[in-house]
């Protein structure tokens, strides 16, 4: 599936939109330079999940977790130097938990994600800086854009 938000909040929007589909177990791999909305469309993730947090991106704590209908856990592997780095945050007992994984800059761990991760692929749009581009990819769910 391939949208395109032209700002922030639309791209909030679809996040809340995708969020409202997410079950436990789920994991999303979030993937895109600095700047290209990972945050955000996390932003509308958590929305959906009834969290009225303050989302930030947990780059320097790497895991952030929220209470929801589910939890709600948020990496940010950034700064890990690889798989080895991952497995010692305990991630593996989140991932196969029961809440929703949501994992930023994923590209570099994904041989460690389950084949079932869900994709977000999210890029700024060449012609509007405040536009994006943005893929999900291995989406189980059918009837996307139906009520819920």
């Amino acid at each position: 599936m391939t949208f395109h938000t032209s700002s922030a909040q639309e791209t909030v929007d679809l996040g809340q939109r995708l969020g409202a589909y997410f079950k436990k177990g789920d994991v999303v791999a979030l993937q895109g330079s600095l700047a290209a909305g990972k945050t955000t469309i996390t932003k509308g993730i958590a929305l959906a999940l009834g969290i009225t947090d303050t989302i930030t991106s947990p780059t320097f704590c790497l895991i952030s977790e929220y209470q929801g209908k589910m939890p709600l856990y948020h990496f940010d592997v950034y700064r890990l130097q690889g798989a080895d780095d991952f497995a010692n945050l305990g991630a593996e007992d989140m991932i196969y938990g029961d809440g929703l994984c949501l994992i930023e800059w994923s590209e570099k761990i994904m041989d460690e994600l389950p084949k079932k991760t869900i994709i977000i692929r999210l890029n700024v749009s060449p012609s509007d800086p405040n536009a994006r581009d943005i893929q999900v990819e291995n989406w189980p769910y059918e009837n996307f854009g139906e009520a819920k």
